[in-house]
């Protein structure tokens, strides 16, 4: 090809040359071909891309295909239950109820009922009345050492950080909860501008960088947390230990990225490279993280606080639980993180292969909360891939009290999966800086599309309740939903994730499955 595009370029070069001696204003095909020509010497001579050098010019449209493949694959390729990591189905649910259109189906299941991995709920022969169940049904947070509990919708906004999203979508997202009703979970950036410009009710988020709540150092300041913690939007205040998109994975802001509005939401130095441990600094064992999450609900003078993990070893886990055991000190609520959990950015080892499912983590702290008889005191949270009415079923029937989501929530804004949050070039102005892009976002509507996306969401959980002959959320359990997990072989998730009697895990009848995980942890170290 190098020989032919060579050989080309000085033909048409000449022919250009000749015909324009006969005719002069043929001289000016010589513009149009330049700089194809100067394209081409270009990608001869460059020495990192071998497509390029070898094929020049033409090697350049294989860039360009790449690029549109995710685009060509979504629209033209894909059928819609086989678009990941979310479905055509699943954010069509989304986008109709956001924008208050019809959000049947017609003619049926597109979804293959008989193979393995299909799951639906149980309904009652004698269901309740859509209208006589309560259609807004609220959680209570705050245990016997909360002084300021707060009551909260069962599906709130998840850990989504100022930076990772535009400060537009932070704002619709607040002004959606404000509107809603429901709660807005600020991740691990800090508490920023557009996080409190609608006073809507937040969460706010505190990971291994204590942004926000730091000295110049980076060690964690009681001073600075308490200004924060004591805001009137902030409701509870979340410790994150892991998130399931990238668990044990710290992270970077690039200097570049690190502006003065970011520095000083964050609390550190403009324009540095700040890094963000893999670890807590404030504690290294099991009881210090206990005595921690009790110094954080002191400072913030009784609020609601709680800490949020993907499920790693689950001897770690029953460590902490001994600790809370010993100690009679409990957090007011676990929010538990799946590894199928979004983010801008992670690599893909992580993102794929490390961090327990939420099915499984979520019904395993369930089961170690009660059995360790301390579930009463501690609200249970699930987070990961919450998109419709029957995730949220889903989850509840497996031990959590209430639910977040953070994808579904960008779909409700209008992202539509463009898969370029971490460039920066994100269409729709959800999870971009980019000012020029960021104006696409119109907050005043996309705030309404929010609270819609809540409310629909909602009654379709409502509704699927009433249908299983259910009033109220905590009568939800691991009976009620099933999967097909063989052809023919039907289980229940009390079958597939069986839960343990209350109380089993302090006595000496510890259940086998979770004996050795039980001698290995440690109330004094992980």
């Amino acid at each position: 090809m190098r020989k032919i595009f060579v050989i080309s370029s000085v033909s048409i070069t000449l022919l250009i040359i000749v015909w324009s001696l006969f005719w002069l204003p043929a001289f000016g095909c010589l513009v149009i071909v330049a700089p194809f020509i100067v394209m081409g010497v270009q990608d001869m001579v460059q020495t990192k891309q071998s497509i390029r050098r070898n094929f020049p010019l033409v090697g350049r449209l294989r860039y360009v295909f790449e690029d549109l493949r995710p685009k060509i694959q979504q629209y033209f390729v894909e059928s819609d239950t086989d678009g990941v990591p979310i479905n055509r189905n699943d954010r069509s649910v989304i986008y109709q109820r956001a924008k208050k259109q019809i959000d049947t189906t017609p003619f049926g299941t597109q979804l293959n009922v008989y193979s393995e991995g299909y799951e639906w709920m149980s309904h009652s022969i004698v269901p309740i009345d859509f209208h006589k169940v309560d259609h807004h049904p609220r959680v209570t947070v705050g245990n016997k050492d909360c002084k300021q509990p707060y009551s909260a919708s069962i599906l709130n906004v998840s850990a989504m950080s100022f930076g990772s999203l535009s400060g537009a979508a932070i704002e619709a997202l607040n002004a959606g909860a404000k509107l809603g009703g429901f709660a807005h979970n600020t991740g691990e950036g800090g508490i920023s501008p557009p996080h409190l410009k609608y006073e809507g009710d937040l969460v706010w988020q505190i990971g291994t960088g204590y942004f926000g709540a730091r000295d110049m150092e980076g060690n964690f300041s009681d001073d600075a947390f308490r200004k924060n913690a004591l805001r009137p939007q902030v409701k509870m205040i979340e410790l994150k230990l892991s998130q399931g998109a990238k668990p044990g994975h710290g992270g970077i802001l690039p200097a570049k990225k690190n502006t003065p509005e970011i520095a000083a939401i964050r609390l550190v130095k403009a324009g540095t490279t700040v890094f963000s441990p893999p670890f807590h600094s404030a504690f290294s064992t099991p009881k210090e993280l206990i005595h921690f999450v009790a110094r954080m609900r002191t400072l913030s003078d009784g609020k609601p606080v709680g800490f949020k993990l993907c499920v790693g070893r689950k001897s770690e886990f029953i460590s902490i639980c001994k600790a809370m055991v010993e100690l009679d000190i409990y957090p007011d609520f676990i929010t538990v993180d799946g590894g199928e959990g979004g983010t801008g950015a992670a690599p893909p080892e992580f993102s794929n292969f490390v961090g327990m499912p939420l099915l499984e983590g979520l019904a395993f702290v369930d089961n170690m909360l009660k059995g360790f008889n301390i579930r009463h005191h501690i609200k249970l949270i699930a987070s990961g891939k919450i998109l419709t009415g029957f995730h949220l079923i889903r989850a509840m029937a497996l031990g959590a009290d209430m639910c977040n989501s953070a994808r579904a929530m960008m779909m409700a804004l209008g992202c539509i999966q463009a898969l370029e949050c971490n460039k920066n070039t994100c269409p729709t102005g959800v999870a971009t800086q980019d000012l020029e892009l960021v104006k696409g976002l119109v907050v005043d509507d996309k705030k309404v599309r929010v609270a819609n996306f809540h409310k629909h969401t909602i009654e379709s959980f409502v509704e699927l309740m009433a249908a299983a002959g259910i009033d109220s959320p905590n009568k939800l359990n691991r009976h009620q939903i099933n999967r097909r997990v063989f052809m023919n072989e039907i289980k229940t998730f009390e079958e597939i994730y069986p839960s343990i009697p209350p109380g089993s895990m302090l006595g000496s009848t510890i259940p086998d499955r979770y004996q050795k995980s039980y001698e290995s942890a440690s109330a004094e170290k992980f």
